[in-house]
């Protein structure tokens, strides 16, 4: 999940078992909280299982440890290799655009830290999570793992999205492609919707609706300008 834009990200009071068996507060839950009302809600986010989902996901988790004091900054952070984690209402908007429900399957390309993923599963989906990055996709796979979040992990060039698992109700890409690339439509089930940032790393970049009806016809729309580190072909 990767823009170079930025927000932050919050959530309700979340408990949490401590070591003596009695359950803690999360100390960070305010700010994501706040985060949701000032960032989200008051920029248009109406969708209520995003948003339940961007105030139960820890952001704190999803950034390196030198970050965490600025986690719910509004701002996007790097997270190595050249990437970052996208800015909570990017986040937010996308997950809202395909409007993930209990019981989805849901694609993502470009895995990140797994901010993204844990946002869609929180939604109640069924995640699968392309990361071109072995290191990115390994330390992703353990962190959705150690926090309990249904998502898969797969080392993988996203182009190609994953045809074994598909088709997919939604897609989210969270890396600027020149183009749509063709094997994510094909593995689009009809009546699904795929949301991608569409661009040049350097000129200007759109975030695209992709929508394919009961028929198998796609229809394409604008959504807003963004700013996403670039979808890379070939593992690294």
């Amino acid at each position: 999940m990767r823009s170079l834009i930025a927000v932050f990200v919050l959530g309700n009071l979340v408990l949490a078992d401590s070591a003596d068996g009695g359950r803690a507060a999360d100390p960070r839950a305010g700010e994501r909280l706040q985060m949701v009302e000032r960032y989200l809600v008051q920029e248009g986010i109406r969708d209520p299982a995003t948003l339940q989902a961007m105030r139960s996901v820890p952001r704190h988790e999803f950034v390196p440890p030198e970050l965490v004091g600025v986690a719910y900054d509004n701002r996007p952070l790097p997270i190595g290799l050249g990437q970052s984690i996208s800015q909570p209402y990017i986040v937010a908007y996308q997950t809202e655009v395909v409007r993930p429900r209990e019981g989805m399957k849901i694609l993502e390309v470009g895995t990140g830290s797994g901010y993204q993923a844990a946002v869609l599963a929180a939604a109640g989906a069924r995640v699968f999570t392309i990361e071109i990055f072995a290191e990115l996709a390994t330390s992703a796979r353990q962190r959705l793992q150690r926090l309990g979040y249904r998502a898969t992990v797969r080392h993988g060039d996203g182009n190609e999205g994953w045809p074994e698992e598909a088709p997919f109700d939604a897609i989210v890409v969270t890396a600027a492609a020149s183009h749509v690339p063709p094997a994510l439509v094909e593995q689009l089930r009809p009546g699904g919707r795929m949301v991608i940032p569409v661009g040049g790393m350097y000129g200007a970049q759109n975030l695209i609706s992709v929508e394919k009806d009961a028929a198998g016809e796609v229809r394409t729309r604008f959504l807003l300008p963004v700013a996403f580190v670039p979808m890379l072909s070939g593992l690294r």
